[in-house]
This record gives structure tokens, C-alpha cells and sequence, in this order.
């Protein structure tokens, strides 16, 4: 059975050709990207040790295989660091919501500006007021990120223009935490359930794109009463557990531009 390890390779092999990294066409191909045999000579490896990490048989690589894989794979910095944390999964338990350190659940609650907390799956873990009057329509007791953008109609009006670049970044993000969980049914079915409301969401999924958190940034909104306003935000890990992120809204001075 493909693990995330396994998935994550044929993605990459895939959607490269052999003129790409410099090898003839050959013969006629029925599946698109280079054949299996194909990488495992641009990795200068054993085709056989190649389908074995594919097909996500109980093999682990070296760090100088996982090096291999990513030059012969053309992959970029992202994807890399990616693979090298596949490649190094071991057995998991079963996943399990994280936990909101009190003293965290207490500074979201006191802060003036929107602020809430979310784990690997997108849970919305802890929130407060001006959270919730923010994101017009978040159904807080459905209590995730996902969900939400993917899912709800108030999240496509609220981000307007920006809204697919947004949600693909975070279908990213998720991608690859699933990765790491890859048969995980915390991830699978609400991979399976994003998949079934939202149209664009399996073409995102099926391209493997691969993100990672975009720690500050610029939010521009089309706040159903305030009309359209801009938020910078930031967010924080917990040091209790790296899962749990913190993100703080702080809106942006009126007297700046905010395109609409």
C-alpha cells in the first residue's frame, strides 16, 4: 500500500519528462512522467530498492538516497525538506486533537484583535470574540480552517479575489501534514470530505502541491458589515507543542491603501 513517502515519489515522477532531465523520449509512453526505472538511474540507485520506497514497502533511505531522490526529482526547497521528513517516518498512533496550553487559551481569549489557535488537521483549537465577529459565518462548532474556506460560501465572499490563491495555499499546507499521517482516517476522511464539497479542491490535491506556513503576511477582506479591510497577521508556535499555532490579526491603519 503507498505510504506518503511512496505517493509523494510518484507525484514528482510524474509530472517530468524525460527531455526534462536530459533523457531521450524512447518509446511511446501510456502513462504520463518518467518510468520508475528512469529515476532510479538519475538517483543512482537499484531500480528494485526504487519500487520498494514507491510502493511503500518497509524500507527506509539514507540521507544521501533521500539527496539522490530529490536532485534526480528536480524538486525544489519546499519539497525537499518535505521528502527528508517522509523519509523518515516511523509507525504512528492514531492521531489525536491536540490540546491548548491553558496560558496560551488564556492570551487568545485577552487579546483585543482577532486571535486563534489551530492544530495539524486545521482544528480551530481555541478562539475569541473578535475572532469570531472577523470571520463572518465561521461555524466555530464545525471548528475547522478547511471547512470553513473550502466549504462555506461565507469564506469565498469574506476573501473575494484572493480566495483560491488562499485556499490552494492551504490546501498545501494540509498536504502535507497529511503526508506525514497518510492513512491516518483523521486526515483521509476529511481529505475525502473537502473533496466531495469543494469543486476545485481535487485538482489541487491530485497536483500534490506541496506548502508551508506562511508566517506574516497581509489578509485583504470583504467584511459583510465593515465592507473591505486589511488585517496583518503573524503566527507563533507553541513551545509546549510545536503543533499548536497561534495567529494574531492586527488590522492595518486606515490611512494605508487597501486594495479592493
Amino acid at each position: 500500500m503507498p505510504t506518503g513517502l511512496g505517493e509523494f515519489l510518484r507525484s514528482r515522477r510524474e509530472r517530468l519528462t524525460p527531455e526534462s532531465v536530459g533523457l531521450r523520449p524512447g518509446r511511446r509512453r501510456r502513462t504520463p512522467g518518467l518510468r520508475r526505472e528512469e529515476v532510479a538511474e538519475l538517483a543512482g540507485i537499484g531500480v528494485d530498492w526504487y519500487v520498494r520506497l514507491e510502493q511503500g514497502r518497509t524500507v527506509r533511505p539514507s540521507t544521501a538516497t533521500v539527496e539522490a531522490l530529490a536532485e534526480a526529482l528536480r524538486l525544489d526547497d519546499t519539497e525537499r525538506a518535505h521528502l527528508a521528513v517522509l523519509a523518515q517516518q516511523t509507525r504512528r498512533p492514531a492521531f489525536e486533537p491536540e490540546t491548548v496550553p491553558p496560558s496560551v487559551k488564556t492570551l487568545i481569549e485577552g487579546l483585543s484583535q482577532p486571535a486563534y489557535a489551530t492544530g495539524r488537521r486545521w482544528d480551530v483549537l481555541a478562539w475569541n470574540d473578535a475572532a469570531v465577529e472577523l470571520f463572518s459565518g465561521f461555524p466555530f462548532e464545525d471548528r475547522n480552517i478547511l471547512v470553513y474556506l473550502l466549504l462555506n460560501p461565507a469564506a469565498r465572499r469574506l476573501f473575494g479575489p484572493g480566495w483560491a490563491d488562499r485556499a490552494r495555499h492551504t490546501v498545501g499546507q494540509f498536504r502535507a501534514a497529511h503526508d506525514v499521517w497518510a492513512g491516518d482516517p483523521a486526515f483521509t476522511e476529511l481529505a475525502a470530505r473537502l473533496a466531495a464539497g469543494c469543486p476545485e479542491f481535487s485538482t489541487w490535491w491530485d497536483d500534490h502541491g506541496i506548502a508551508v506556513g506562511s508566517g506574516s503576511g497581509r489578509k485583504v477582506l470583504h467584511h459583510p458589515e465593515r465592507g473591505v479591510v486589511a488585517y496583518d497577521y503573524a503566527t507563533f508556535q507553541s513551545n509546549d507543542d510545536a503543533a499548536v499555532r497561534l495567529a494574531v490579526y492586527t488590522p492595518v491603519d486606515r490611512g494605508h491603501a487597501v486594495p479592493v
